[in-house]
């Protein structure tokens, strides 16, 4: 009986510790708990997406907010290692490195044929849902931002074939994270005012 007290003791206090050390989710949300663990990731494992998961992240980047409804995003998605090359003065080891990237371009021009002065804050919108889903998915992504600086963004339009009045605003590569980071604490709230400044 003794011996059988000392085991139901024992499971107890392991399971105890087991229950301490498991991890909770801190903000009780599962969409607030995406966003504040999100993080940029700049090493993949080669592992590639699949198509379904591609369109899952265009379709969430697409549920983006968008001014006046105008809906500016265009898409495209990138496979192929020598256009990746082709995009960038800068490497592209690590989209390569993704598998896929997906180009985030803004039409320039509204549905009438006048300037929209509203793409840069609607492709924003959709690229910040692009890499809250892809967390959200197990997978890793960052942005790049192609648009504002003239030559990245000069380059990957000519690689892409894109129109003129198509400008390509950021370029997320997605794949499958090698190994993990933890998310920086950018929380201030010296940044905050209230009423007034």
């Amino acid at each position: 009986m003794k011996k059988l007290i000392l085991v139901i003791g024992a499971v107890l206090a392991i399971a105890s510790c087991v229950e301490k050390n498991a991890k909770k989710p801190e903000y009780g949300n599962p969409t607030l708990e995406t966003i504040m663990t999100r993080y940029s990731v700049r090493s993949y494992t080669g592992q590639k997406v699949s198509k379904e998961q591609i369109d899952t992240l265009l379709r969430a980047g697409m549920a983006a907010p968008s001014g006046m409804n105008l809906q500016p995003w265009r898409f495209v998605v990138v496979t192929d290692t020598t256009t990746m090359k082709a995009m960038t003065p800068w490497g592209a080891d690590t989209w390569i490195a993704a598998g896929t990237v997906i180009v985030v371009c803004g039409d320039t021009l509204d549905n009438k044929g006048q300037s929209n002065k509203l793409w840069e804050m609607d492709c924003s919108a959709v690229t910040e849902n692009i890499l809250l889903a892809a967390k959200s998915m197990g997978l890793g992504a960052v942005w790049n931002a192609a648009y504002p600086w003239d030559e990245f963004y000069h380059m990957t339009q000519k690689a892409l074939g894109l129109p003129e009045n198509i400008i390509p605003m950021s370029i997320i590569p997605v794949g499958y994270e090698q190994g993990s980071e933890e998310p920086k604490q950018k929380y201030d709230q010296s940044k905050i005012h209230f009423e007034k400044w």
